[in-house]
């Protein structure tokens, strides 16, 4: 599963900034994740114990917050949200130009102490 590998990095970047602000423990981890990544929140949830065994990390929440997928279609500069992946303008049934959101997974905050 990629899941081991993208806890691996979430632990990373949040140890490197907990470092850098001294902090004793970290409380809580805001992850952004948009549908579209194919990363399985409860995995992530599952490796976080065991990535951050021993650390100040240890027994920090993950908040996902999840992005919709939205789509954009230049005919009629209507956005709107995907569903099962039909990228048809639900307002003049052009097929979307541009995705616009849902790709998204980025570490948004981390709570210390």
């Amino acid at each position: 599963m990629h899941e081991l590998g993208v806890t691996e990095s979430i632990a990373g970047i949040v140890l490197r900034h907990a470092n850098m602000n001294g902090a004793r423990r970290v409380l809580k981890v805001n992850i952004k994740l948009g549908e579209l990544t194919g990363i399985v929140d409860r995995y992530v949830s599952f490796y976080w114990d065991m990535v951050t065994k021993d650390t100040v990390a240890q027994g920090a929440e993950l908040n996902f917050v999840k992005v919709p997928t939205v789509a954009y279609c230049n005919r009629c500069r209507e956005e709107f949200r995907i569903e099962e992946y039909d990228l048809t303008c639900p307002r003049c049934g052009e097929v979307a130009s541009d995705i616009i959101s849902g790709r998204e997974f980025v570490v948004e905050s981390i709570e210390i102490e």
